[in-house]
């Protein structure tokens, strides 16, 4: 592993962690694209794994801290994530059995359709107290079961955390409020990411030193990014809509690039 590789690999962890911080998820999906055209790998597949894990273990820190808060909706998301698991299972079988130019060219597409919902403005959540209990079941369970595993799936294909499907899809599922559907969703973003994570280290598609340096840069990054977000708090909205548009832009050159 060369210098440029090690510096371009952290400098990628440290983007994605700010992404994390500042905006609150989204930072996984530039995981992909970041080591296939920035740091150098040349295999979709092997890039899907890598960053598969990465964003495992940056969502598995983002929870400690919303779990100390409580704003994580526990037996939501485990039925959210254990849905997710069945399809991101799936997804990541269906994804190494992908042409990688065309799996490239799918995920430029799924970039475009992220980057545009995330321009369209978000229904205000009314249900802070929703809970997962035997009498709201019958209710709460024909949504989160069907929601989670499309998630999943998507999250397997891709090797993505999927923390801009999921969040959405929790509100959609429940009415919680964001802040909670955020919380809530990082329980279901380490499990996808281990699940999908598993299935390509078991090939071997896994670069572990490229994930330890995506990791440590994704530290630094999130601690920069939690300072920015808590500094420009009141344009949340604009950090929210000039990163969607980034995402729409490199989902076209992605795209581009598999064609």
């Amino acid at each position: 592993m060369t210098a440029t590789t090690i510096a371009a690999t952290l400098a990628s962890g440290t983007l994605i962690g700010i992404v994390l911080g500042s905006v609150g998820g989204g930072g996984s999906i530039l995981a992909v694209p970041l080591l296939i055209y920035f740091v150098g790998i040349g295999d979709t597949h092997l890039a899907i794994g890598t960053a598969a894990v990465a964003v495992a273990a940056n969502a598995a820190a983002g929870l400690a801290g919303h779990a100390r808060a409580g704003t994580v909706k526990w037996r939501c998301a485990m039925v959210f994530a254990v849905a997710g698991v069945v399809g991101a299972a799936i997804g990541a079988e269906l994804g190494k059995a992908f042409d990688g130019k065309r799996l490239l060219t799918l995920f430029g597409l799924l970039m475009i359709g992220v980057g545009l919902s995330m321009l369209r403005k978000r229904r205000t959540a009314d249900a802070p107290d929703v809970r997962l209990t035997r009498e709201s079941a019958s209710i709460l369970l024909p949504r989160l079961v069907p929601i989670g595993l499309a998630v999943g799936l998507a999250a397997g294909f891709f090797g993505i955390g999927g923390g801009f499907l999921i969040v959405p899809g929790l509100v959609v599922a429940t009415a919680m409020p964001l802040t909670y559907a955020v919380g809530t969703s990082l329980v279901v973003v380490t499990a996808l990411g281990l699940t999908t994570a598993g299935s390509y280290a078991t090939s071997g598609l896994v670069d572990w030193g490229l994930t330890a340096l995506l990791v440590a840069g994704g530290v630094v990054g999130t601690l920069i990014g939690m300072w920015l977000g808590r500094r420009l708090a009141a344009r949340k909205g604009l950090l929210e809509r000039l990163f969607a548009i980034v995402v729409i832009a490199v989902g076209l050159y992605v795209g581009a690039s598999g064609l």
